[in-house]
């Protein structure tokens, strides 16, 4: 196992230890990061800890102990909060720590969070995830990263350790609209899906079930 955790690697830091959150921050230990957690929930951050993860009180905490902050949230409350609340990420926002945006949320609410935390020298990398939490247990994901070109290269072998890929998808908000043509495309397939089985259903002189068995 390569340990890139050493003095010379990035430190991480992951807010939000869901679904997503959750089993990306374990890969990351997996591979070697020294990797800090928070999360508003005792049992996520419990499962963190066991896994070899320590646990940060608040954001800024989490965000002072990284060079690389992964936010994986689930709502724009939470990423409100995360960002401009009491203990957020701007009280510790500074030159040189580059935060990973991970959620499917309106891009106008990333732009704008971007902006603030650029004031304070930060940036913010608008990277959605490719995948169902299932794919990333097995790290079958894929990164659509956008953003400041420097701090994509540089968080980009983080990403890596969680994912089967990294793309470069150019401009900030780029990573975003792909996700939202990704999840189009994946809702259409399911609805023709389920009208398919539908209409094999309702074909009731068409033992379709039988003869499907029956198939070599």
């Amino acid at each position: 196992m390569a340990d890139n955790g050493d003095a010379a690697g990035p430190r991480v830091a992951v807010v939000g230890l869901g679904t997503m959150g959750g089993q990306l921050a374990r890969h990351l230990l997996a591979a070697g990061y020294r990797v800090t957690g928070r999360d508003v929930r005792p049992e996520c951050v419990a499962s963190f800890v066991a896994a070899g993860g320590a646990e940060a009180p608040d954001p800024a905490s989490a965000a002072a102990a990284a060079d690389v902050v992964i936010l994986s949230l689930p709502s724009v409350a939470a990423f409100d909060e995360v960002i401009t609340g009491t203990g957020g990420l701007m009280e510790a926002a500074r030159p040189g720590l580059a935060v990973v945006e991970m959620s499917t949320l309106p891009l106008e609410v990333k732009e704008s969070a971007r902006q603030l935390l650029a004031g304070r020298g930060a940036v913010l990398l608008d990277c959605p995830i490719s995948g169902t939490g299932a794919q990333l247990a097995g790290k079958d994901v894929v990164i659509y990263a956008s953003g400041d070109a420097a701090a994509r290269e540089r968080v980009t072998p983080v990403l890596t350790a969680f994912s089967r890929g990294v793309v470069d998808v150019g401009e900030f908000g780029s990573g975003t609209k792909l996700k939202f043509v990704a999840n189009l495309l994946v809702a259409i397939h399911n609805v023709a899906a389920a009208e398919a089985l539908l209409l094999a259903l309702d074909r009731g002189d068409l033992d379709w079930r039988k003869n499907l068995k029956s198939t070599p």
